[in-house]
């Protein structure tokens, strides 16, 4: 009986404090200055803990029900997915707001032959179903690509995306050749749990409501490992001078091209896959004496400088 009242006031206590922050961040996204236009000063962080909390909700009330491959209400006897020992927890940290989301790992791939796991920057081909959690309880169907698969850039889709994809592996191609549709075996599937902050956030997208969170069936197929978005003999997750992790925010020449989409990185006028010596490799070329830890691509004043 403790444990029963305990657990009740808990789910009170979380319930109450989802309330508080919905109305918090209602009210400063209604204000004057707002309307008509996008709010560009929304409290994404106290929007965050709401998502946590109705995430873990969700999570408490529904499991995965093997038979049809589907998320369901709890019921007796089932397994609540919070509880579901497939079930990843990760945090991240986007646009300086901290984020919680998950994923069901039903299968992480086999791949034939084997690619690793995908980088946030490269191609994946996949299939799947998204829906939104309208609340605790309702799943509303928005997109779905499960005919035929379909060729997507992590560094191009929802942030929710990018992040969960890298925990799979693609699968096995058995296509026929010529004969009949693409199929593949033992690819990664799952499920995501993302939160609004890593999907289309307080500004929603076609048929998406903002500020809802997001689950997506998702199987991945296929991956181009080391993906090379300008063609440049750099791999575009290589493309990171500053280190970050993140080679969308990395422009060497500013010329408002990231270097990743970038056929001259440095702007010298060479380009840089002519800037990769006799092994075609951009990486591994420093001739510049005076800054001999700067690879030739990204080292404007080489050899402009006359060395």
């Amino acid at each position: 009986m403790v444990n029963c009242a305990t657990k009740i006031l808990q789910m009170f206590n979380r319930k109450l404090l989802i309330l508080c922050l919905s109305i918090l961040a209602l009210g400063y996204s209604c204000r004057p200055d707002s309307i008509g236009v996008t709010v560009d000063n929304f409290d994404h962080a106290a929007q965050a803990l709401i998502d946590r909390d109705s995430l873990i909700d969700f999570l408490e009330s529904h499991y995965y029900d093997d038979a049809i491959d589907s998320v369901k209400p709890l019921v007796t006897g089932a397994t609540a997915l919070i509880n579901d020992v497939r079930l990843i927890e990760q945090e991240v940290t986007e646009l300086e707001v901290d984020y919680k989301f998950y994923f069901l790992m039903k299968n992480e791939g086999t791949p034939v032959p084997d690619k690793g796991f995908p980088t946030v920057m490269d191609s994946v081909l996949v299939k799947y179903k998204g829906q939104y959690l309208f609340n605790t309880e309702d799943l509303i169907d928005f997109d779905e690509r499960t005919v035929s698969p379909v060729w997507l850039t992590l560094n191009g889709v929802i942030r929710g995306w990018t992040y969960s994809f890298v925990n799979f592996k693609g699968g096995e191609n058995i296509t026929v050749p010529g004969n009949g549709p693409i199929t593949y075996q033992n690819g990664g599937n799952g499920v995501l749990f993302l939160p609004s902050g890593l999907g289309y956030r307080n500004r929603g997208t076609l048929g998406i409501p903002g500020n809802v969170n997001l689950m997506f069936y998702i199987e991945l197929y296929d991956i181009v490992q080391d993906t090379d978005h300008d063609n440049d003999g750099v791999p575009s997750i290589l493309e990171d001078p500053d280190g970050d992790g993140d080679p969308r925010n990395d422009d060497t020449d500013e010329d408002n091209i990231p270097n990743y989409l970038d056929f001259d990185d440095d702007g010298d006028g060479i380009l840089t896959r002519d800037e990769g010596g006799v092994d075609g490799d951009p990486t591994n070329d420093f001739n510049d004496p005076n800054n001999p830890t700067l690879p030739d691509y990204l080292n404007p004043n080489y050899p402009n400088s006359g060395n």
